[in-house]
């Protein structure tokens, strides 16, 4: 029990101790809030300018969770394809890779010349989820071949269909792959959103990282401080999320579902 209350009670105090020593550092040093502005700035700005703030934290979400859905999705489906045909895999498994290698940076200005300035928002989308995809897609066709040889005989003993054979064995064989995928492809989801805005976005992308870039060209720091601590809760959100979801898929059934 003390273990686990150390584990609990550790890092928010690690937490308090950074904070007070980031607070006392800025005012010992005199530091120009400019440069680097204490907690309580930081904190000012979180409550000033919280609706500014709170909706653009909305976009970001809704960008994220989309572009996560669609790799998840899209993943998973193409691994199945791919199990499903050798030839198709040897075919496009290649250019998946080309494409999660390609640095988001330099096709960020091509897909928003494709899909349209007046659509900035889907081409953040679209951005995010090239960078979520590859994750999915490689822990999955890595789950789907990774069936107990001798399960497979028995239900080739049985004469089961393929069709048999994917619901009943290889899926939920897959499942703790597709779901550490997914925890990667998560908050893969959230940084890609917010790089392809720093990188795509303009006026009419209001996420938090045009929030970032509008406060740092005005020289802003509590405010620019204030969202990129939304986009960390943003990212612990997702991440705690994924795992509890996990944990409940396997706890039950897979050794180690439950950590």
């Amino acid at each position: 029990m003390n273990g686990v209350w150390a584990r609990r009670l550790l890092p928010p105090l690690v937490g308090v101790l950074f904070l007070l020593g980031w607070e006392t550092a800025v005012s010992a040093w005199d530091i120009p809030p400019f440069v680097l502005p204490p907690p309580t700035a930081v904190a000012h700005a979180l409550w000033n300018d919280a609706p500014l703030l709170l909706q653009s934290s909305w976009i970001t979400l809704i960008i994220t969770v989309q572009a996560f859905l669609l790799a998840l999705t899209s993943g998973v489906a193409l691994a199945v394809l791919f199990k499903q045909s050798r030839t198709l895999e040897a075919a496009l498994y290649p250019y998946a890779v080309i494409l999660q290698v390609t640095p988001i940076v330099a096709i960020a200005p091509l897909v928003v010349i494709w899909v349209g300035y007046e659509r900035v928002n889907l081409a953040l989308l679209v951005l995010a989820w090239i960078v979520a995809f590859f994750p999915v897609l490689s822990n999955s066709t890595a789950g789907l071949a990774a069936v107990d040889p001798n399960l497979r005989d028995l239900f080739r003993l049985y004469g089961a269909s393929r069709w048999q054979m994917l619901w009943r064995l290889q899926l939920p064989s897959a499942l703790p792959y597709i779901l550490a995928g997914a925890k990667i492809s998560g908050g893969l989801a959230l940084i890609g959103a917010v790089v392809a805005e720093f990188v795509a976005g303009s006026g009419t992308a209001t996420g938090l990282a045009w929030r970032v870039i509008e406060a740092g060209n005005r020289l802003n720091m509590p405010r620019l401080f204030a969202a990129l601590v939304l986009l960390s809760l943003l990212g612990i959100l997702i991440f705690a999320l994924l795992t509890w979801v996990q944990r409940l898929l396997l706890r039950r059934w897979h050794p180690g579902g439950g950590e």
